[in-house]
């Protein structure tokens, strides 16, 4: 269970053969991040990983749980094809637009025990309620 001070920002869900996150916050914006933080909790243990570099995403999508998995996908994009672990997001939406950073570091064998590969980002069960501050995504494992 994640938890940043003694807010729960999100937890593991039990699926099948798949594994998925809930993830919370008081806005769109926070529930972006908080899932983010929740993926990458799955990759590897956050807590050895360090904010030195930054990357920019800014996507657009039909609607805001199209954007999630947009958000999240291309962070997933981002770790296989150049290697990047994240530990620090900063998300706005803004209706169904988003402009994020994100920071992490290179993988580091030395310091980064890879927990996870998560293939993708599914559709399946996904459930994004900012008026509840709940999101659920389930990713392909």
């Amino acid at each position: 269970m994640g938890a940043f001070g003694s807010l729960v920002r999100y937890e593991e869900i039990d699926h099948t053969a798949d594994v998925g996150i809930r993830a919370y916050g008081a806005s769109a914006s926070e529930l972006f991040e908080s899932a983010a933080a929740g993926m990458f909790s799955l990759i590897a243990n956050p807590e050895h990983v360090r904010a030195v570099g930054e990357v920019e995403v800014r996507l657009a999508a039909d609607d805001l749980p199209a954007l999630l998995v947009a958000w999240l996908s291309e962070l997933l994009f981002l770790h296989e094809t150049q290697h990047l672990l994240f530990c620090k997001f900063e998300v706005r939406v803004s209706g169904t637009r988003l402009e994020a950073k994100a920071w992490g570091e290179a993988i580091d064998k030395k310091r980064h025990e890879l927990r996870l590969a998560i293939k993708a980002v599914t559709y399946h069960r996904l459930a994004v309620d900012p008026e509840k501050g709940v999101a659920e995504v389930i990713f392909d494992a």
